[in-house]
Order: C-alpha cells, then structure tokens, then sequence
C-alpha cells in the first residue's frame, strides 16, 4: 500500500513539474522576442566557429612543449559548464602574455553548430577560444588514448598540459582550483 500511495505521489509531483515548467515555456515564448531575434541573429551569424576532428583534437591535446594547454570541455546546455567559464575569462586575461593557451571545446550537437553555439559564445565572450567537436564521433579509444580519468560520461572536464606533465578535473572546477593547477603547471 505504500508502495502504491508512493507512487502516485511521485506520479503527481511530476506531471506538477512538467505542467510548470511547460506554463513558463508557454509564458516566455508569448513575450515579444522579435526583437530579441533580430538582433541576436545577425551577432551569433558573425561568429564562425571552427570545427575539429577527432585527430585534430587528439593531436591538439598530445602537444608537448613549453605553453601551458588548458582545454576545457563543455556544452551550451551544461549548468556547471556555464558556471565556471567566468573562471576561465580571468585566466585568460591575466596570462595574455605568458605561454598559455585556453580552449573551449564544445560538445553540443551539431545540429545547434550554426546557432545557438555562436549565440552562446557572443554571449559568454569565448567565440574566439572556442572548437566545435562532434561528440557522437568520440569513441572508448579517443578517451583512453588521451585521458587517464575521462570516459567521457560526464562534462565539464578540464585537462591541462604542460610539457610531459598533465592534470584532469572531472565536473566543475572552482576558480581556486583552476588558480591552484595552473600556478603549479607553470612552476
């Protein structure tokens, strides 16, 4: 019997949800956003990203030499991913003029590629440190070739190089974190 009542309790706070969050969807989409369309259209038509295969992307994350490479992995969808990119902003600006390389490697289907990828990425200010990788073309070898913790099963992920000397985090990274690995991959 509880079991049952249970049920339908769970039963009833979902379709609640869903009921909710279709009223919002329903509320958003009878603002007036044609103007927003407008002018948010020509911005992300101006972007052009670059899209990388997956040997580019596994040559790129093999490079050994002196610059610091910190390839962030991530989807527009992603709300951890949306997070941390402030974090990456600042690096980025504090190390313009060291050996530091910061990418944006978008996982997003490519059927949003020409879109909603650019949009996000005017917005996020990140367009020109962002790649467009296929995600669906990634492979149990692309991860262990490349990676000692990714398989690919969740994002963000973050892998940095240096030389010979590597470091991954799984999920979010905070800015201390980012802070932290950077400082010691420089040392």
């Amino acid at each position: 019997m509880k079991k049952i009542i249970l049920t339908v309790l769970l039963a009833t706070v979902l379709i609640g949800c869903k009921k909710e969050a279709e009223k919002t969807n329903e509320d958003i989409s009878t603002t007036d956003s044609t103007d927003i369309q407008d002018t948010a259209q020509p911005e992300a038509a101006n972007v052009s990203l670059k899209s990388v295969s997956t040997q580019q992307t596994a040559d790129f994350l093999q490079k050994k030499n002196d610059t610091l490479y910190v390839t962030n992995f991530f989807a527009t969808w992603c709300g951890p991913c949306v997070k941390e990119i402030p974090h990456f902003k600042k690096k980025i600006e504090e190390l313009k003029d060291q050996p530091v390389k910061i990418t944006f490697v978008s996982l997003d289907q490519k059927e949003i590629w020409n879109t909603e990828v650019p949009r996000f990425t005017m917005q996020q200010g990140i367009q020109n440190y962002t790649v467009l990788l296929d995600g669906q073309l990634l492979d149990g070898n692309f991860f262990t070739s490349n990676f000692k913790q990714w398989t690919g099963n969740a994002i963000p992920f973050t892998f940095m190089r240096r030389g010979d000397k590597t470091d991954e985090t799984l999920g979010m990274i905070s800015e201390e974190q980012l802070n932290e690995k950077i400082s010691s991959l420089l040392k």
